[in-house]
């Protein structure tokens, strides 16, 4: 479903301006920054539904390629809600791909420059204490980025602790991505499976 809206030049800044702002927050990929997304084009500014938000990030996973992906998919869903669906023409095309531009662009450009800037400085530097201590303490918050990130996926259809098998079936399978040398492919062939038999 697609929602109509209008964007105005002053929103199609701000939608810049935002993901320029989460690139320079994206500590562990975009990905780790997908709540606030959420926050501010589903629940704020009603740019795209949550069901759009939802398909986006789980297309853009299940595609090959950079995880980055679901912020061109969501600049996407803005373009074409703002001409008021495909049905609209060459003019949804021109606005998708506007609002692929402006998110893709807003969320790689400041962190990669300030990525470049920052590992050629830190391999300079990489025996200073608060160097290596910086590198230790972002683990933490990387994973704390990424529960976050799950939470706000989960509850896409209500709230996300009513979501429980999702969770079990998370924990298992980060149980077993620790414990044991299985590969990662055949753990999404799991939850593929457990998803077609509707048990989540």
């Amino acid at each position: 479903m697609n929602l109509p809206i209008v964007l105005g030049t002053a929103d199609w800044g701000a939608l810049f301006v935002h993901f320029m702002s989460l690139s320079l927050l994206a500590i562990g990929g975009a990905i780790t920054t997908a709540p606030d997304m959420h926050r501010y084009l589903v629940d704020e500014q009603h740019w795209i539904t949550d069901g759009q938000f939802a398909s986006s990030v789980a297309l853009a996973q299940a595609a090959p390629g950079p995880n980055v992906l679901f912020v061109a998919l969501l600049g996407w869903n803005v373009g074409i809600n703002a001409a008021a669906g495909v049905g609209a023409g060459a003019s949804a095309w021109a606005y998708g791909l506007a609002g692929v531009v402006l998110t893709m662009v807003g969320i790689m450009l400041p962190s990669t420059t300030l990525a470049f800037a920052a590992a050629r400085w830190g391999h300079k530097n990489r025996e200073l204490l608060a160097v290596r201590a910086f590198k230790l303490g972002m683990a933490p918050i990387v994973i704390a980025l990424i529960l976050a990130t799950g939470w706000i996926l989960a509850g896409g259809n209500g709230e996300p602790i009513a979501q429980w098998r999702l969770w079990l079936l998370t924990a298992l399978s980060a149980l077993v991505v620790w414990r044991t040398r299985l590969h990662l492919l055949w753990i999404l062939g799991a939850g593929a499976l457990v998803g077609a038999l509707g048990w989540v």
